[in-house]
C-alpha cells in the first residue's frame, strides 16, 4: 500500500515524522493537494470512520496523510481529493503527545490506517523508524485488532463508542 503525505512543512523538521518517514522512502511527501495522489484520506474531521472495508480503494489509490501542525489542522486543511475516513479511537505513543487520545503523528495515523486495513506488517515496519513506534502500537494493539475485525465504519463507531463510554 503507497503512503503519501500532502507536507504543510508548518511543523518542527526535526520532530516531523513524515518527513523521516520520506527520507527512508516510506512515504511520498507532496507540497500541493494538486500533486497528490488520489485515495483514502486519514481526516480526523470525515463523516465515515476508516474501516476495512476501504482497503481496496487505498490498495489500489493510496493511503493519503495530511501532515501539519496541530494548531492548524483545522476542517478547511482537508481539501484533499479522495475518500475521507477518519481513524477511531486511539491514544498516542509519541513522546510529545504520549497517552493523549487522538493527538498521533503522521507516522503514527499511517501505522493505525494499515493496521485497521489489514496490513500489520506493514504498521510494524514503518513504526520501526521510530524508538516509541513500538510503544504505540502496544498501547492501541486491543483496539486495532478489534477495529480490524470490524465489518464497516458502523461497527468500527460501536467498537469505538465502547471505548469512549470508558473515558
Amino acid at each position: 500500500m503507497d503512503l503519501h503525505v500532502r507536507y504543510e512543512g508548518d511543523d518542527d523538521p526535526d520532530k516531523c515524522t513524515a518527513r523521516k518517514l520520506a527520507r527512508f522512502d516510506l512515504a511520498t511527501l507532496h507540497r500541493s493537494d494538486r500533486a497528490t495522489p488520489y485515495g483514502v484520506v486519514l481526516n480526523p474531521h470525515a463523516e465515515r470512520a476508516l474501516s476495512p472495508a476501504d482497503a481496496e480503494t487505498a490498495r489500489e489509490n493510496a493511503l493519503v496523510a495530511l501532515d501539519c501542525s496541530w494548531e492548524s489542522a483545522g476542517e478547511k486543511q482537508f481539501t484533499i481529493p479522495g475518500e475521507h475516513r477518519a481513524l477511531p479511537y486511539l491514544v498516542a505513543g509519541n513522546p510529545v503527545n504520549f497517552g493523549r487520545p487522538m493527538r498521533l503523528t503522521t507516522v503514527e495515523a499511517f501505522a493505525a490506517a494499515l493496521a485497521i486495513l489489514g496490513e500489520y506488517d506493514h504498521a510494524e515496519r514503518v513504526m520501526a523508524k521510530f524508538t516509541w513506534g513500538e510503544t504505540f502500537l502496544d498501547l492501541n494493539e486491543e483496539p486495532l485488532r478489534r477495529y480490524a475485525a470490524c465489518e464497516d465504519s458502523n461497527e468500527v463507531v460501536a467498537v469505538q463508542q465502547e471505548y469512549l463510554d470508558r473515558e
